[in-house]
């Protein structure tokens, strides 16, 4: 996905996804919504936190993502936390399947867009890092930044 593309609209991002997991691979998908609910999120309003996506009989679905409901809606409208699903194609959804099979790994949403009119999301086939590799990256990261410190300083 280029962010630079003037018709994708950033929504929400899961900003400790990549803190708390080790992306291995990015997929694009589309998700079945209701008209409250893309109200809602033209609105800005959702939490992808806690959230992930399952596989079941053959196609995957968004859990856990929360988008409360259109403030001018009516009795008619959305469930909050209903399972949405995301639509991928057919090979893609095989070899999530498969990998998805394999010990520690697991579907995270990173980002909620929309991509013209269309609402997208860019989930993450991830592994789960442990409380030593998050300070490791920490570690890494402020050692990275004290380096880049020391060269602005140097270089002026």
């Amino acid at each position: 996905m280029q962010e630079k593309d003037p018709d994708i609209r950033v929504i929400a991002t899961n900003r400790k996804a990549r803190h708390d997991y080790q992306i291995i691979e990015v997929y694009e998908a589309g998700l079945v919504l209701v008209g409250t609910e893309v109200k809602s999120l033209r609105q800005a309003k959702v939490s992808l936190k806690d959230s992930y996506a399952m596989l079941k009989k053959g196609e995957a679905y968004l859990l856990g993502m929360h988008i409360p409901p259109y403030d001018a809606g009516n009795r008619l409208n959305h469930d909050p936390t209903r399972d949405r699903k995301l639509l991928l194609h057919r090979n893609q959804l095989r070899k999530l399947t498969g990998k998805t099979v394999e010990r520690g790994l697991t579907l995270i949403p990173l980002k909620l867009y929309f991509r013209g009119k269309v609402a997208k999301v860019e989930i993450a086939l991830a592994k789960g890092k442990k409380l030593y590799d998050r300070r490791a990256a920490i570690a890494e990261r402020d050692a990275e930044r004290e380096v880049r410190r020391t060269l602005k300083y140097k270089n002026r």
